[in-house]
């Protein structure tokens, strides 16, 4: 890393934050889930449907900017993309009811769902190929990073401006568009791609490679469920299960999403060493035995060591899929492919909250239980769908060193 020019750590800098402040606009909710439901008198349960919906949607930003991405380039698209997610977090502040905010939710998942493939391509094809498991660490640490954001600012400023407030903050990331525009360079890999021409025909990339893609919906699918799963009621769960205040419910989300930076990094640094497959299987398996600490103990200092070791495995996992992804799939559709992929799994995902939180109210607000049934069955379905993928530590694919050998 150190090793890099301005340019790339530019590009690095501002893909990461991107990523980063899109994950700080998703989990504001998290925090404020049981406000929202007291507010519009209904349960936290419909509440979070909202959080289902933005889910859901997020292939089709995916797809939409994807396609833009690699039609007009990553840096322009990846702008509209901040614009927009910054937009509809600051509508979602102005909701009179929650049919509204349900929508503006809506439109905000598809723009969020464009920044990760659109970022994360613009990153792998930028920084060197001997850098791509550490950057895939760090690009990943960006969604923990943008909790760990919305943890301090919850702590910080909840009591004063309220649910609403926080979705105000929420529209900052806007501030980021100077710098993308004035200090990143487009991907050297989509200019050189210009320069001969080439074109992207999504439907052939589909049907040439369809097995790869059903692989890893079903991959992406179970890595939605082990993020999710473990994130998105975890401040309801400390808050209703076991009463405790905003402020150390805060304390806790900074320590546990600390963790997870450094797992992401950790291990994704590593994977350059034992390879893709190895850090993620090995990630994923350590989780399991951090179940009974994190889901099912007493006491804030108890909660929150497991909190800790869990999200640095969780995450650990996660920090080598940004490099995995772009690693597998056909060179001409990084910026779309791997996006798509990745939020076709969040879809098939998007029912964590609401099944969480229906399997908790069934069991007298049992959170702990419903999290861990979750956590527990995709940690053991993600190491064995891993171990049958391809290894892909040591691919060629960046803009920086000529030749593209693939």
């Amino acid at each position: 890393m150190f090793n890099w020019t301005a340019t790339q750590r530019n590009v690095a800098f501002a893909c990461f934050a991107c990523w980063m402040l899109d994950a700080f606009d998703f989990f504001i909710l998290v925090f404020v889930l049981s406000d929202l439901a007291g507010w519009f008198h209904t349960n936290i349960a419909n509440v979070s449907i909202s959080i289902m919906l933005t889910l859901a949607v997020r292939p089709i930003g995916a797809l939409l900017f994807g396609r833009l991405a690699e039609k007009f380039g990553r840096r322009p698209i990846l702008m509209v993309n901040v614009l927009m997610f910054s937009l509809f977090e600051l509508l979602s502040a102005w909701s009179p009811t929650l049919g509204l905010f349900i929508a503006f939710r809506v439109i905000y998942g598809i723009a969020m769902g464009g920044i990760w493939g659109v970022a994360s391509s613009l990153a792998m094809e930028t920084i060197p190929d001997r850098s791509r498991g550490l950057m895939s660490g760090i690009f990943q640490a960006g969604y923990p990073g943008g909790y760990l954001l919305a943890s301090i600012i919850y702590g910080l400023f909840y009591a004063l401006v309220g649910w609403r407030g926080m979705f105000l903050i929420g529209a900052l990331p806007v501030l980021l568009l100077p710098f993308i525009y004035f200090k990143v360079p487009e991907s050297p890999v989509w200019l050189a791609a210009r320069e001969r021409k080439e074109s992207v025909a999504l439907l052939p990339v589909f049907r040439t490679h369809w097995k790869l893609c059903v692989y890893l919906v079903i991959l992406m699918a179970c890595f939605n469920f082990f993020s999710h799963g473990t994130q998105d009621l975890y401040p309801t769960f400390l808050k209703v299960q076991h009463g405790f205040d905003p402020h150390t419910v805060s304390l806790i989300a900074i320590g546990y999403n600390i963790a997870a930076m450094l797992g992401g990094i950790t291990f994704g640094s590593l994977s350059e060493r034992i390879g893709r497959k190895k850090a993620m299987i090995t990630a994923s398996l350590l989780a399991l035995p951090m179940l009974p600490l994190w889901a099912f103990s007493s006491g804030s200092l108890t909660i929150g060591i497991g909190a800790f070791l869990m999200q640095f495995m969780v995450q650990g996992a996660w920090g080598v899929i940004p490099s995995y992804l772009t690693e597998l799939v056909p060179a001409n559709s990084r910026a779309v492919l791997p996006g798509f992929v990745y939020q076709l799994g969040n879809l098939l995902a998007s029912v964590n909250a609401t099944l969480q939180a229906t399997v908790a109210e069934s069991h007298g607000n049992n959170y702990g239980l419903a999290m861990a049934l979750v956590a527990g069955t995709v940690a053991i379905l993600i190491a064995i769908l891993v171990s049958f993928g391809r290894e892909t530590r040591g691919l060629t694919i960046s803009g920086s060193v000529g030749a593209q050998r693939e």
